[in-house]
């Protein structure tokens, strides 16, 4: 990933935020040898487990947690080469921005658009797992995890138990241990003061939906709401 410094985010906490905010990733690993489809990207849910204690069993950047239908052709690739690297990459707000929002713009017109965007690359050693206790467990965690925050939050134990085995049968586990974990954060820090100003000013204007890039904008380029 293509990396300016002034767009380099270095902070476990805030890459492990933005993955538990986003958790859809898109797992992308080699292809079979001498194919020639090249390299195959699924987007999944992801559970992250970040080290808490100092010998907790957790590798010190993290782990990675998922699950694949066992229809999907990518698991078997994964298990035919469990020393290939894997990447996963992890999509936060993004948002066009306009010259138009610019100072410089009325200043001196040498301006183009671009994209805001935060994003997080993550890199590491894959493990398929087809233990059924495992499984069940990745699940009721990944549910919890979605459904924790709702008035009535659906359980795994909701649905009849016969039904929840046959489900785990259909699928196969993922369990990353991560190498390297990578955050740019492109949100207009290499403006001057104004034209970051200009920004979170037009974001905010556009309503909700650009509002998370509004206060990124602030609060990575240090503008006073």
């Amino acid at each position: 990933m293509y990396q300016p410094p002034h767009f380099q985010e270095t902070r476990q906490e805030i890459l492990h935020g933005l993955v538990r905010a986003h958790p859809l990733g898109l797992l992308i690993s080699n292809g079979a040898e001498g194919g020639a489809e090249g390299p195959v990207a699924n987007a999944i849910p992801f559970l992250l487990d970040a080290p808490s204690l100092p010998n907790a069993d957790v590798p010190p950047k993290g782990r990675l947690r998922a699950h694949l239908a066992k229809a999907n052709p990518q698991w078997r690739l994964l298990a035919d080469h469990p020393l290939s690297p894997v990447l996963v990459v992890f999509q936060g707000t993004d948002a066009y921005v306009t010259p138009s929002w610019y100072e410089t713009k009325r200043e001196t017109g040498k301006v183009v658009p671009t994209w805001n965007y935060a994003i997080v690359q993550v890199r590491g050693m894959v493990r398929v797992i087809e233990d059924q206790d495992w499984l069940a467990q990745q699940i009721s965690d990944l549910t919890v995890a979605q459904e924790g925050g709702r008035e009535a939050p659906w359980a795994v134990t909701d649905a009849p138990p016969a039904f929840i085995q046959s489900q785990i049968k259909g699928i196969v586990g993922l369990e990353i241990e991560i190498t390297d974990i990578s955050g740019k954060w492109k949100v207009s820090q290499n403006r001057p003061t104004a034209d970051r100003v200009g920004v979170a000013e037009g974001l905010e204007s556009e309503g909700p939906a650009a509002s998370d890039m509004a206060r990124m904008v602030r609060s990575w380029g240090g503008i006073e709401s």
